[in-house]
C-alpha cells in the first residue's frame, strides 16, 4: 500500500503527538514500536547554564540508549513494579507545542517540537511539570516512519525526584 506525498508526510508530523499518548496512556508496546531497533534516545545534562553536552558517550547524560534494546530493557523495568524509581508510576500528561518539519526527504524527516509534561508523584502528592523541547529524525521503514534518533532538551533540569522515559 502506497502513500501519497503529502498524506506520507503528515504521517511522520504525528509521530511526536502518538508518542506523548502512548507514554500517558502506558502503551508501552505502541510506544517501542515508534522506534527502529538502531535508534538512539538520549537527554544531554546542561555542562554549565549555557553549554549542553554533547558527547553521550564521553560525558554524562539524564537519559542515554544507544539502541531499542535499551529502551525495551527499561520498559521490562518499569512492567515489573520492581523499580524504585517507578514505583509506584507516575501519572503524567505531555502536552505538545509547535512540530516544526526541519529537513524532509523521501525516505527521512527531521522534526523539532517543544513540549511540555506535567508528572503526579502520588506518594508525595506533588505535581511537577518539566519542559524542553525535542529533536527527532524519522525514517521511512516501509509505509511506517520510525524514529531512528531523539534527543529531548530538557530546559527544567533541577529536578525533585529522578527522571524517567515516561515523564518527558
Amino acid at each position: 500500500m502506497g502513500f501519497d506525498m503529502n498524506s506520507k508526510y503528515e504521517l511522520g508530523r504525528q509521530i511526536p503527538f502518538r508518542e506523548a499518548a502512548y507514554l500517558d496512556d502506558r502503551q508501552w508496546d505502541e510506544w517501542l514500536a515508534l522506534f527502529s531497533t538502531d535508534c538512539e534516545y538520549w537527554v544531554p545534562s546542561w555542562l554549565t547554564e549555557e553549554v549542553l553536552s554533547t558527547d553521550p558517550q564521553k560525558e554524562i547524560a539524564h537519559i542515554y540508549y544507544a539502541s531499542r534494546a535499551g529502551l525495551e530493557d527499561r520498559i521490562v523495568r518499569i512492567r515489573s513494579g520492581r523499580s524504585p524509581a517507578t514505583t509506584p508510576l507516575r501519572r503524567t500528561t505531555h502536552i505538545l507545542g509547535s512540530v516544526l518539519v526541519i529537513e524532509q526527504g523521501a525516505h527521512a524527516m527531521k522534526l523539532r517540537s517543544s513540549w511540555s509534561c506535567h508528572v503526579f508523584e502520588q506518594r508525595h502528592k506533588k505535581t511537577t511539570t518539566l519542559f524542553g523541547h525535542a529533536e527527532y529524525t524519522l525514517s521511512l521503514q516501509g509505509d511506517d516512519w520510525r524514529i531512528r534518533a531523539k534527543k529531548t532538551v530538557l530546559q527544567n533540569d533541577y529536578l525533585p525526584s529522578m527522571v524517567d522515559i515516561y515523564c518527558i
